[in-house]
C-alpha cells in the first residue's frame, strides 16, 4: 500500500481506502460477520482510512468500524458525515444545534473523544451560501469535538463554492471513468488550495468492476434496483447517473484496454490515482475478497498515455452527453 497526504490535515492515508456505505445499508444485506471481516481485511491490506456516515444503517456502519478499530494497534483515520439525519433535508437544518447533536451521536457510535474528520453530507446547494454553517463547524473544531471538517458534494459547482471557506480541509466527490468533469477545473484548484480529495463511488456503483451485465439482478433494498432514475435520492449516486444500457456499452470498450492479469476494478481505480490531486479513493465492498482486490490498485504501474487518451475518447463518445453538465 502507498500513502498520500490528505490535504492540510496532514493525515497520511492509504491511496486505496474504504467506503462503508455497503455495510450500513442500501446495497442489499451484509451480515455483521461479513462486515467485520472486510474491515479486518482492509486493515491487513494497509488501509488506514475508513469513510462512513451517521445514516449508514442508522449508525450501524459507525459502530462496526468502532469495534474493528478497537482491536487493532494501527492508527486508523475515520471520516464520518452529518446532515442526512434531518427529518426535512433543508439548508436551515444545517445549524449549530443540529450539527452539534449529530457530531455528539457519532462520537458515541465511534467510541471516540474527538472525530478525525466530519463532512457535510451532500447538503442542499443553499447551504454552501450560508457562512453560519461553516462557522458552526469551526465552533465544533474549537471545542475539541472534531479535528477537521469538509464536505461531500454532488456537483462540481458545490465543491468550488465550498473551498472558498478557509476552514474546509477536504472535499469528497464522485470522480471516475464515467464522471470526468472534476479534472477540468476543480482538481487543479483544489491542489492549489491544498484541499484533500476523497473520491467516492470510484467504480460507478460496481459498473466499472466489469462484473455487472444486463442480466444482473439487484436486491429490492439495493439502490441499484430502486434509484436508477433518482426516485429516492440524487440519480448521480447510482451508476454515476449514466443510463444503464449505455454504461454497459462503454464498459465493453474499456474492457479491451485492461491488461491481462489485471481486474477492471483495479484498472479503473488506477486511472483515478493517476491524478496526483487525489488523496485517496474510497471504493466500498461487500466482502473480504473485494477489499483485497481493490487494494491491489495501489501497486499497479501508471497507465500509458495511449490508454489515458483512449479512455477520454470513450468518455466523450458514450458518457459525456449524459452527465458532464449535470454534475
Amino acid at each position: 500500500m502507498k500513502y498520500r497526504r490528505l490535504g492540510r490535515t496532514d493525515f497520511e492515508v492509504s491511496e486505496v481506502s474504504l467506503g462503508t456505505w455497503q455495510i450500513g445499508g442500501s446495497w442489499g444485506s451484509v451480515s455483521e460477520k461479513d462486515a467485520k471481516g472486510l474491515l479486518y481485511a482492509a486493515i491487513d491490506q494497509g488501509i488506514n482510512f475508513f469513510d462512513t456516515a451517521d445514516v449508514y444503517g442508522d449508525g450501524r456502519s459507525e459502530r462496526l468500524i468502532a469495534e474493528a478499530v478497537a482491536e487493532c494497534s494501527e492508527r486508523i483515520y475515520v471520516a464520518t458525515k452529518a446532515g442526512r439525519r434531518l427529518q426535512h433535508h433543508t439548508a436551515e437544518g444545517y445549524n449549530k444545534e443540529n450539527l452539534t447533536a449529530f457530531v455528539e451521536r457519532s462520537l458515541i457510535n465511534l467510541r471516540r473523544d474527538v472525530l478525525d474528520l466530519v463532512q457535510l453530507h451532500c447538503p442542499p446547494w443553499e447551504a454552501y451560501y450560508r457562512p453560519e454553517v461553516f462557522s458552526a463547524l469551526e465552533d465544533l473544531k474549537r471545542s475539541g469535538k472534531i479535528l477537521h471538517y469538509g464536505v461531500s458534494v454532488e456537483k462540481v459547482e458545490e465543491a468550488l463554492k465550498a473551498i472558498e471557506y478557509p476552514g474546509v480541509a477536504t472535499v469528497q466527490i464522485i470522480f471516475n471513468l464515467f464522471r470526468q468533469r472534476p479534472k477540468e477545473l476543480f482538481l487543479p484548484l483544489a491542489r492549489k488550495r491544498d484541499i484533500g480529495i476523497l473520491v467516492r463511488l470510484p467504480l460507478a456503483s460496481g459498473l466499472l468492476s466489469g462484473k455487472i451485465s444486463k442480466d444482473t439482478q439487484f436486491a429490492p433494498d439495493d439502490h441499484r434496483h430502486y434509484n436508477r432514475q433518482g426516485e429516492q435520492f440524487d440519480r448521480g449516486e447510482t451508476f454515476s447517473g449514466v443510463d444503464f444500457d449505455v454504461a454497459l456499452e462503454a464498459v465493453e470498450q474499456i474492457r479491451q484496454l485492461v491488461p491481462q492479469g489485471v481486474s477492471m476494478a483495479d484498472f479503473a481505480l488506477r486511472w483515478i490515482l493517476q491524478h496526483e490531486e487525489v488523496s485517496c479513493v474510497i471504493p466500498g465492498a461487500r466482502n473480504e475478497s473485494q477489499v483485497i482486490n481493490n487494494a491491489h490498485a495501489a501497486d499497479l504501474p501508471a497507465l500509458s498515455l495511449e490508454q489515458m487518451e483512449t479512455l477520454t475518447q470513450i468518455y466523450q463518445e458514450y458518457i459525456r452527453p449524459q452527465v458532464h453538465q449535470r454534475w
